[in-house]
């Protein structure tokens, strides 16, 4: 079992990570202003259980990646709350990535049900 429990943290940080970046682009394209990390955060939102959808984990490597890809872009703004904090935007690159990772999910969501659900099986007589 304990291979099936790893190979299941492996599916899940994978697959989380790649809804991660989509769902930041899109929240950052959407608001169209400047958010730091718990704003976004606190924006997706919270499960039934109170759990953050994206937790801090996840959401920091994801936002570095897609700011090391030029996906989005950063600037640190001092806070009179405590530390300066760091603020995030969509970049063009990221606009144009959104549509095509969109498209991609999409088509991948559709594949992967109709899979699951038998309806992709090739149905020969």
């Amino acid at each position: 079992m304990a291979n099936t429990n790893a190979a299941d943290k492996k599916f899940q940080k994978e697959l989380n990570a790649g809804i991660t970046a989509l769902v930041l682009l899109n929240t950052l394209h959407t608001t169209e202003k400047a958010m730091y990390g718990y704003q976004i955060a606190s924006l997706v939102g919270e499960d039934q259980q109170g759990e953050p959808l994206i937790k801090q984990g996840t959401l920091y490597p994801v936002l570095h990646s897609l700011e090391d890809n030029g996906l989005l872009k950063s600037e640190v703004e001092p806070s009179i709350t405590g530390p300066p904090r760091r603020y995030y935007t969509i970049t063009e690159a990221g606009r144009e990535a959104l549509v095509r990772w969109t498209e991609t999910w999409q088509q991948t969501r559709n594949f992967v049900d109709s899979m699951l659900t038998g309806d992709g099986h090739d149905k020969q007589s």
